[in-house]
């Protein structure tokens, strides 16, 4: 097997390298400063970094198309987004490569119509405006889709809308302009059929957004809206494919996005690992350096060994979804979820107890780090039901 990168590849990591060590990275601190005043808006150093981004061509590189992105594959994107990850906040955004627009563009590209793609598409990709993605509901246990609750219901030539959605993710911000709804619009129909992805645009009257979700008392840039959908009106145009495709979609939509998450959160652990690495060697006690320590020692190779173990896991994946397609690697696909959010909050862990009571302080970003890694762990499928899926397929 082949371990080396692809020489396009190889190109935009020595790129975005570059961008992070000249760009990103200083402007941490002043991201820090000017968060607190924007709240869920974009801060001017992001918007800055989003056009220094764009001048440098490193834009849009998730999309595996060449019509519309930089034409990579998913194993040629893996370490982008790992790279990306290790200034969370920053990077992804900064080169128009963030969630939950990416996975909203790759269903676009995939599944929409001309009309919705020059509506919408195009000034996602051009990052004009951002968007965000209605799935999960507060009222009932959403890890199972057959409880989605929140209806589309056809009259005449619109769907009227209903329900109440929340973790919605970006809807708190004035950018975002249209929600990929999922709901249920035939509920006699077999599970799988019951549901559709329409597309709502924020200002369609009905839709309210009702406040912003703290994570472990964390506030992200665009928050995480609970949205209530009111008698939501929309054309009927605006479904997403046919009607009853929501569960295909959503399938379709999280192969890619898992690799993206998983990746960038090694790219969060690595940044973590080096962290404690460095404090490790900086600080002393009990007569000589932490780093000397026998257990830290044991710490630090652990660390090194599980993140080469969870790569190589989500690297694999990356290929099968290049070379079989999603549906042949929904095994990986479900491991990579458990083991990469697993492994980060491991490595955060000790980093934190490393940097002691620093290391649960706003200085260091290791709170918040591990605030993200935990959300992982629930987000986009929790860790039980993809061992579910690991199971059932081993069983046979």
């Amino acid at each position: 097997m082949d371990f080396s990168h692809s020489v396009r590849s190889q190109g935009y990591q020595d790129r975005l390298n570059a961008f992070m060590d000249e760009q990103v990275y200083p402007a941490e601190s002043v991201a820090e400063t000017q968060r607190a005043a924007a709240g869920s808006e974009a801060t001017a150093i992001l918007k800055e970094l989003k056009k220094v981004a764009r001048r440098q061509e490193l834009w849009n590189l998730f999309l595996p198309g060449d019509e519309w992105g930089a034409g990579l594959t998913n194993v040629e994107y893996a370490p982008l987004a790992e790279i990306m990850g290790r200034s969370i906040e920053l990077a992804p955004e900064a080169t128009n490569c963030s969630a939950p627009d990416t996975g909203n563009m790759e269903v676009l590209v995939d599944f929409g119509t001309e009309e919705q793609k020059q509506r919408w598409l195009v000034p996602l990709l051009n990052g004009e405006i951002r968007s965000c993605f209605a799935m999960t509901e507060p009222a009932v246990a959403s890890s199972d889709p057959r409880n989605l609750e929140a209806s589309a219901v056809r009259n005449g030539n619109e769907y009227v809308i209903n329900g109440t959605k929340w973790w919605t993710t970006g809807a708190m911000s004035s950018d975002c302009k249209i929600a990929i709804f999922m709901g249920v619009t035939n509920p006699d129909a077999p599970p799988k059929g019951r549901y559709s992805m329409i597309l709502v645009p924020m200002d369609t009257p009905g839709v309210r957004v009702e406040r912003d979700l703290s994570v472990f008392g964390f506030h992200e840039r665009g928050g995480h809206g609970e949205v209530s959908f009111n008698d939501v009106r929309v054309p009927t145009a605006n479904v997403i494919a046919n009607e009853g495709d929501g569960y295909m979609i959503a399938q379709a939509r999280l192969g890619p996005g898992r690799i993206h998450h998983c990746m960038r959160v090694i790219g969060m652990a690595e940044r973590a690992f080096d962290l404690m690495v460095a404090r490790a060697k900086e600080r002393t006690a009990f007569g000589g350096r932490i780093a000397d320590q026998g257990l830290v020692q044991d710490w630090i190779a652990e660390a090194r060994w599980r993140l080469e173990q969870a790569r190589l896991l989500v690297l694999r994946t990356a290929w099968l979804l290049d070379t079989v397609g999603n549906r042949a690697a929904r095994r990986e696909i479900s491991a990579i979820k458990v083991v990469a959010p697993r492994t980060a909050l491991w490595v955060i862990d000790h980093a934190i107890q490393v940097f002691g009571g620093a290391g649960v302080a706003q200085d260091v970003p290791l709170a918040r780090m591990y605030a993200m890694a935990r959300t992982l762990r629930i987000a986009d499928g929790p860790d039980e039901v993809h061992n579910m899926v690991i199971a059932r397929r081993e069983i046979g």
